[in-house]
């Protein structure tokens, strides 16, 4: 295994970690079978969230007698102070541990800067927690490249985490950015969200990009996670085989694939796009149907209140039939 340092935090970190989204697929002996293969393979970095239901909580079970050899990192959607101050002890006593290596803001948009990094936002409740020795470092997840780029630029954090694969690549300035700044890099959605099959193939595109600290896939199987090592175990140059693969994956995914990129914004009936594909594909590629229904309903609007204006379809980049994929969500959730 090959170790990086995530940028300014000065943690060394596996070049894979380990996503905790999946874990919710499987059970507390299961986790923690998962967990002796990975720290065995020389995975060092675990990352979860307040909002992936018994994720955390798993993972504590797990990690009884062999939290050293990990660096844990959690995150919440909290914006305010108390709720945030609230969500880090609560993932404390789930990872059943007095300190977490990096708590980070998740999925921040541009929209809740000003609230989050206010004196009484939830980046000042991290910072506190900080200096209190319970968490280690700030970070923060994005969805919007915008956001990224700005988080980057500004220096607001010590690691971001962005979408990153063969057909997602709007990160990238930003990664080169954050590479400048001495931010660290985490690459999620490594296999597109499960669109991606060809894990390897996946993983080493990424590896191979000096801007990307780490990539995070998800896992909860024996032997997904037994590939990911072994490809991880040694980072060459792709062949031109490989790229030849990767231009193949681009054409297959590319003219029916939601980037997240967030510009068929903002829709004149208040709905996540984005958001709405994610979840219907976490019902598709994840085995996630209960988890991802609760957050879809949780939505303010959802895919049936689409007036089929097409406003979405003129600004997407990537000439997507928006509507048509609605009208799928819609007939996936009922609503």
């Amino acid at each position: 295994m090959q170790y990086r340092v995530l940028g300014k935090s000065g943690l060394r970190v596996s070049v894979l970690g380990l996503g905790g989204i999946p874990i919710q697929r499987i059970d507390k002996p299961g986790t923690a079978a998962l967990i002796d293969l990975l720290a065995e393979g020389g995975v060092n970095f675990i990352d979860t969230a307040r909002g992936y239901s018994v994720s955390e909580e798993y993972l504590g079970y797990a990690l009884k007698g062999k939290r050293d050899k990990f660096i844990l990192a959690s995150k919440s959607m909290s914006r305010t102070y108390e709720d945030m101050r609230r969500d880090i002890e609560i993932t404390l006593r789930n990872l059943q541990t007095d300190h977490i290596e990096l708590y980070q803001l998740h999925n921040l948009p541009l929209k809740d800067f000003a609230k989050v990094f206010d004196d009484k936002g939830a980046a000042r409740a991290i910072e506190d927690a900080i200096s209190q020795g319970l968490v280690g470092h700030l970070g923060a997840t994005f969805h919007s490249p915008k956001a990224l780029h700005q988080a980057v630029e500004q220096q607001l954090v010590e690691t971001v985490m962005f979408p990153y694969n063969i057909v997602e690549n709007q990160g990238r300035d930003s990664f080169a950015l954050a590479r400048q700044n001495n931010i660290g890099v985490i690459a999620m959605k490594p296999m597109a969200g499960g669109n991606i099959t060809d894990g390897r193939l996946a993983l080493r595109y990424i590896l191979n990009d000096e801007n990307c600290t780490i990539a995070i896939p998800g896992m909860a199987e024996l032997p997904e996670a037994a590939e990911n090592l072994r490809t991880a175990e040694t980072i060459s140059p792709l062949d031109s085989r490989e790229l030849a693969e990767v231009e193949q994956w681009k054409i297959r995914l590319g003219g029916d694939f939601c980037r997240r990129c967030g510009y068929c914004a903002p829709c004149s009936a208040g709905i996540d796009i984005p958001g709405c594909f994610t979840m219907a594909n976490y019902v598709a590629n994840y085995d996630l149907a209960d988890w991802a229904r609760s957050r879809y309903m949780a939505f303010a609007a959802h895919a049936g209140d689409c007036t089929g204006c097409g406003k979405c379809e003129q600004r997407c980049p990537y000439n997507l039939p928006i509507r048509q994929k609605m009208n799928l969500v819609k007939e996936l959730f009922g609503k």
